[in-house]
């Protein structure tokens, strides 16, 4: 996607965190991390929560994680010679194939949003990263203006709620899963969160 991922003046402390937390699954989830990634994760600190307990979990394993040992899980898990352990594509989840209606779905939105694909991008738009990445873009203002909480739930329920939290739990469980284990905790955690928020303002 075309954001920029420093926007976000103007949006509320809270939805600040939501972004973060969007674009912290997005990027761990796009591709194997890199050193840069790897600093970055080993900083994160936990707390007594839950969603606490994971980031800190993550931090933990990251350090004792080499960048082989992590590109060769994360192509286990989602690359594999034929297929991956985990397909994270929304079509997949809900219908069993890639590039179905839900993609064509997501695709119509985007349009609509104003949301355009990047050039470089490789994968169809339903992968789990890219959605994660357009929330981040629709809360923080990076396509343009902020969305309303209302536009956020309704992209949220059309192309999130229907799959990511099976998907998160997926990779919670997955057999290859050691460092990805607490990004499929960190995000199962997220979307129960999620999914609560934006029922109470239904």
């Amino acid at each position: 996607m075309e954001a920029n991922l420093a926007h976000g003046c103007g949006v509320p402390e809270e939805d600040i965190l939501r972004a973060r937390i969007y674009a912290l699954l997005a990027r761990l989830l796009a591709a194997p991390i890199t050193e840069e990634d790897q600093e970055t994760i080993r900083a994160l600190e936990g707390d007594g929560t839950e969603m606490g307990a994971a980031l800190g979990s993550l931090a933990t394993i990251a350090a004792k994680t080499s960048l082989k040992t992590a590109t060769d899980e994360y192509d286990t898990l989602f690359i594999g010679l034929v297929q991956g352990e985990l397909v994270p594509y929304a079509s997949y989840y809900l219908t069993g194939f890639l590039q179905e209606k839900p993609l064509a779905e997501l695709r119509s939105d985007m349009v609509r949003l104003g949301i355009a694909r990047s050039d470089d991008l490789v994968e169809p738009e339903d992968h789990i990263a890219v959605v994660c990445e357009m929330m981040h873009g629709l809360i923080t203002g990076a396509f343009g203006e902020a969305a309303s909480i209302e536009t956020q739930k309704d992209f949220f329920d059309s192309h999130i709620r229907p799959w990511a939290c099976r998907f998160f739990q997926d990779l919670e469980a997955a057999e290859s899963a050691v460092l990805y284990m607490p990004v499929g905790t960190i995000g199962r955690i997220f979307m129960e969160v999620e999914v609560k928020a934006f029922e109470m303002t239904a």
